[in-house]
């Protein structure tokens, strides 16, 4: 994943002439800092939720109480509710999320530290992915933030 950067990415959207925005909870927000380091985005990023607890996923995204109680903040069904929420919150062309356990706690047998789903969403199509990094805390939070533009990248292509 070398190649995966945010320069990539912002290339292809002002080529594209698409609009972009996030919904990151295990991340931080890594990923919108990763993309505003490079300048002029503005014209394509319209913004970043970072909604770290259920009630601002609820709040803020419009995620389901009843996804986050039975499936989970951390699943499949609550990544692709934040890029939906995402994508109505901004206005975007494309939304995507990440929401995962980044450690060095918060794992468990069935979802252990490492554990994360990162979803893309155009409004019609929706793309989600599991990936169990290894890792430190920040080796995690990198992994998911390459792995999340990879898949935005990915996707419009």
């Amino acid at each position: 994943m070398s190649d995966v950067n945010a320069r990539t990415l912002a290339d292809i959207f002002f080529e594209k002439g698409l609009t972009l925005s996030l919904a990151e909870s295990c991340t931080g927000g890594k990923v919108a800092s990763l993309i505003t380091d490079v300048p002029d985005v503005s014209s394509f990023f319209k913004g970043c939720a970072v909604t770290y607890s259920n009630l601002s996923k609820e709040r803020i995204l419009n995620v389901s109480n009843e996804t986050l109680v039975t499936k989970g903040a951390v699943s499949a069904e609550a990544a692709e509710e934040m890029a939906e929420g995402a994508k109505n919150v901004f206005g975007t062309d494309i939304a995507a999320s990440a929401t995962g356990i980044a450690g060095p706690s918060g794992g468990t047998e069935l979802k252990p530290v490492g554990t994360v789903y990162i979803a893309v969403t155009d409004g019609i199509r929706t793309e989600c992915k599991a990936y169990f990094f290894k890792g430190c805390r920040d080796e995690i939070k990198d992994s998911t933030a390459k792995s999340m533009m990879r898949m935005i990248i990915d996707f419009i292509r």
